[in-house]
C-alpha cells in the first residue's frame, strides 16, 4: 500500500508540474501512464468499469474541468488559463491501490477560488485527523462537513470516500456529510481513501452522456481533494505522499 500511494503521489506531483496552458488532458494522461508503467505499476483506472453495463474507463487519471467534480476524462480537451482542474489517479503496485486527487488551478487563483482550494484541503484534512481507532466512520464525515459548512460552500452527497486495498474500491463507504447511523468502528490496520468533493454553488450533480463525468446542475465550481490513509494505534498515515 506504501508503495502503491508513493507512486500516485509521484503522478499528482508530476502531472501538476506539466499542467499549464496549451497542454492537452490527454497529453496529461500519457505522462501519467508513463510514469506508473515504468515505475512497476499498473494504472487502476485504465479499464475500469462501474458494472457490468458501464463502459470502460478510457484513461489512467481522471482530469476534471471547472464544474465537473470527478471522473472527467483525459480526451483532447486543451487547457486553459483560469480553469480549475482536479486530477485523480490510481496504482496498482503487488497487487494493492493507491488513490489520490488534487485540485490545480491553472494560473494565480483570485482570492475567492484560493479560499475554495484551500477549504477542500483542510476539509480532507480534518477527516483524516479524525480516522483515528475507537472512532468511527461518521467521526471523519462530520469533520469533513464541519469544514465545508462553516466555509459556505455544496458537499456532494452523490460521491464518497472508500475502502481501499486489494480492490480499488471496498467496504466501507466514508461520506463526506454526517449520517444518521455513526458507522463502522474505527481499527488500526484499516485502509480507507478520504476524499472532500466541494461545489461554489448547489451541490446537486448530473451524469453526463459519456457515462463517466460528473457535473455540478448549476454550473459552479468544484473542488476535490483525496488521499489514501492507513489507520495505524497511533493514528492515522497518509499514504499517498512522497
Amino acid at each position: 500500500m506504501r508503495r502503491a500511494g508513493r507512486l500516485v503521489a509521484e503522478v499528482l506531483a508530476l502531472v501538476g508540474s506539466n499542467l499549464r496552458p496549451g497542454v492537452t488532458a490527454a497529453e496529461l494522461d500519457v505522462i501519467a501512464e508513463r510514469h506508473i508503467r515504468r515505475s512497476g505499476g499498473t494504472p487502476s483506472f485504465k479499464g475500469y468499469r462501474i458494472d457490468t453495463g458501464s463502459p470502460p474507463f478510457p484513461g489512467s487519471i481522471c482530469v476534471s474541468i471547472d464544474a465537473e467534480v470527478v471522473h472527467g476524462l483525459p480526451d483532447r480537451r486543451v487547457i486553459r488559463a483560469g480553469q480549475l482542474v482536479s486530477i485523480d489517479a490510481g496504482a496498482i503496485v503487488d497487487g494493492y491501490h493507491g488513490d489520490a486527487a488534487r485540485t490545480f488551478y491553472v494560473g494565480d487563483p483570485p482570492a475567492g477560488i484560493a479560499a475554495f482550494i484551500e477549504a477542500t484541503q483542510l476539509a480532507l484534512l480534518a477527516g483524516i485527523a479524525a480516522a483515528r481507532p475507537g472512532n468511527r466512520i461518521g467521526d471523519i464525515s462530520g469533520a469533513v462537513e464541519d469544514v465545508a459548512a462553516a466555509a459556505g460552500y455544496g458537499i456532494v452527497r452523490e460521491c464518497v470516500g472508500h475502502g481501499i486495498g486489494t480492490a480499488m474500491h471496498e467496504a466501507p463507504d466514508v461520506p463526506n456529510y454526517r449520517m444518521r447511523s455513526a458507522g463502522m468502528r474505527l481499527e488500526p490496520g484499516m485502509c480507507l481513501a478520504i476524499e472532500p468533493m466541494l461545489t461554489l454553488g448547489s451541490p446537486a450533480v448530473g451524469l453526463l452522456e459519456d457515462g463517466w463525468t460528473i457535473v455540478t446542475r448549476d454550473g459552479s465550481l468544484a473542488c476535490h481533494f483525496e488521499h489514501s490513509i492507513t489507520i495505524t494505534a497511533d493514528g492515522p498515515e497518509i499514504l499517498t505522499t512522497v
